[in-house]
């Protein structure tokens, strides 16, 4: 439903009184901003006198940030939908135990699912940050700014997907689920931070 309004439609609804599209749908928006920079460095770089060298691979990057960022914002309604779903099966009825067992289940699995969402936003903006740098070494030297600036938007991205997967683990009941999520947003963390620093050096 996003995808079809206008940007101003997209912030106006971001701005009103209900609850999604938020954070992580944001965070999903930015993150294909980010890597779309990194796509227009490529374009403003392939075909250019002085890059012959470069122009192969900077196809290859122009190629695979194109999926990524087609992803993201595919990522951006899923991520609605998942908000959704989490308020659905708080609804659920509740009068039988019965009813309470199958909507703490429903609850616990939508909870689950809107930990996924984010967490494939931080996934997928991390598998473009490492096309920032080669598109910083090789690309236009007219685009250099607008590589870093697709840095900054990328670890943003990152850190806000990250929050909006915190936020879940909170109501998940499964430790040992939860466990293995935090080790691998603290590697996501951690990851962004290195590529962000070799970007903006």
């Amino acid at each position: 439903m996003f995808l079809e309004n206008s940007l101003q439609d997209f912030v106006d609804q971001v701005s009103g009184d209900q609850p999604f599209p938020g954070g992580g749908s944001v965070t999903a928006c930015v993150g294909a901003l980010g890597i779309g920079l990194i796509e227009m460095v490529s374009n403003l770089t392939i075909d250019k006198k002085g890059y012959e060298d470069n122009w192969d691979d900077l196809k290859m990057i122009r190629s695979e940030v194109r999926v990524i960022k087609e992803e993201l914002l595919q990522l951006i309604e899923e991520d609605s939908k998942s908000y959704q779903a989490v308020m659905e099966a708080y609804q659920l009825p509740k009068t039988t135990e019965q009813e309470k067992q199958a909507r703490t289940a429903a609850i616990q699995q939508a909870i689950y699912l809107a930990a996924v969402v984010p967490l494939n936003i931080a996934r997928k903006c991390l598998e473009g940050f490492q096309f920032v740098k080669p598109a910083l070494i090789k690309g236009n030297r007219n685009a250099w700014s607008d590589a870093k600036v697709g840095a900054v938007m990328l670890r943003s991205a990152i850190y806000g997907a990250i929050f909006n997967v915190k936020i879940n683990l909170e109501s998940l009941k499964d430790q040992s689920l939860v466990t293995s999520l935090q080790n691998e947003i603290g590697d996501i963390l951690s990851r962004a931070d290195k590529l962000e620093q070799d970007a903006l050096s």
